[in-house]
């Protein structure tokens, strides 16, 4: 089969199967073949490996998937494109392409029934629509699952905060989420000319290498990233009032408290901290007793 990455074979295929694109499922295309072999260099993919493409589309990537890894699960929201797909990688034996949902499936149990028990660990890879990147990615690291690196291509805007470093305008709450459970890899800008139908916005391709353990030590997780969404909810407060607003029972002294016992400028604001200074004010907290 030619490379579904160029024009002419997307045209074909979208002509073939009359398909219609669905703007609220974020549907665009790669055109391009040099950025699949990017995505597929950054994920480092062996003969061995079992890979969950999220969003496959018409299988642009999934065909280059499939040239290296043991097993691509293709996971399709668009029941459009199942039986597409499906006809595509007919030939394909190890191509299985199910339809689901990537907010709500059980990535271990996906991989399970469609590989077995050994296919554990696998990789993820996906060009994931702009409006659901964050909530995905969140589900992705927060869920338990047992990848062992992610590829994505999102919105460079998005990329650029998961990466992000402290002090800098770009790192929040996401930078650090994504940061608590793996090592982010920022690997190429991908411009909008090269999808089909164009987006509005530049892309990044990422890689995220799940750590063995999380990057810090904390008492309570969920405390954790409570006490991170409270310091950058009120992004221009310093961290001793965005604190005290945040709708925690403790009042300004209590804050100003756990903050000189953590060794923290209460003046200083929440976008100046690192995970580890984080972690050890949630500690302090999670000692405290507060939920």
């Amino acid at each position: 089969m030619d490379r579904i990455a160029t024009p002419s074979m997307t045209r074909e295929i979208i002509n073939k199967y009359g398909l219609r694109m669905h703007k609220t499922l974020g549907q665009n295309f790669l055109i391009e073949p040099k950025f699949i072999e990017k995505i597929m260099e950054a994920a480092e993919i062996k003969d061995n490996q079992v890979v969950v493409e999220i969003g496959p589309g018409i299988g642009a990537l999934t065909q280059g998937l499939a040239e290296k890894a043991a097993g691509v699960i293709a996971l399709e929201i668009d029941r459009g494109l199942i039986d597409v797909l499906q006809d595509i990688f007919r030939e394909k034996t190890n191509v299985h392409v199910v339809h689901g949902d990537a907010l709500k499936v059980d990535f271990d149990l996906l991989v399970q029934e469609q590989m077995g028990k050994r296919a554990i660990p696998y990789k993820v890879v996906a060009n994931l629509p702009y409006y659901i990147t964050t909530p995905i990615i969140m589900r992705l690291l927060e869920g338990g699952f047992h990848f062992s690196s992610l590829v994505l291509m999102v919105q460079k805007e998005v990329a650029r905060r998961m990466a992000a470093l402290p002090g800098t305008k770009d790192y929040g709450a996401l930078s650090i989420g994504v940061q608590y459970f793996c090592k982010p890899q920022l690997i190429t800008t991908v411009p909008p000319t090269v999808f089909y139908p164009k987006p509005e916005v530049e892309s990044t391709v990422i890689r995220l290498d799940k750590r063995e353990r999380p990057a810090v030590v904390v008492t309570n997780e969920q405390i954790f990233f409570a006490l991170v969404k409270a310091a950058f909810g009120q992004r221009r407060k310093t961290l001793l009032n965005a604190l005290s607003n945040s709708g925690y029972p403790l009042n300004k002294e209590e804050w100003q408290h756990l903050l000189e016992m953590s060794r923290l400028d209460p003046k200083r604001r929440g976008e100046t901290l690192s995970l580890a200074e984080f972690a050890v004010l949630a500690n302090h907290l999670s000692d405290k007793g507060t939920a």
